[in-house]
């Protein structure tokens, strides 16, 4: 079985900062932290 890694809500809200107000891509993102695009995107 498979477990889902799981991130803290902090992190989180860095990353999606990052897209938001420093205006970088959710790829660009993505890449720098290794997580899935889909994961900022949603």
């Amino acid at each position: 079985m498979i477990t889902r890694k799981q991130y803290a809500k902090e992190f989180k809200l860095d990353a999606i900062s990052l897209v938001l107000e420093q205006g970088h891509t959710a790829s660009e993102v993505s890449r720098s932290l290794e997580i899935n695009a889909n994961m900022l995107r949603s």
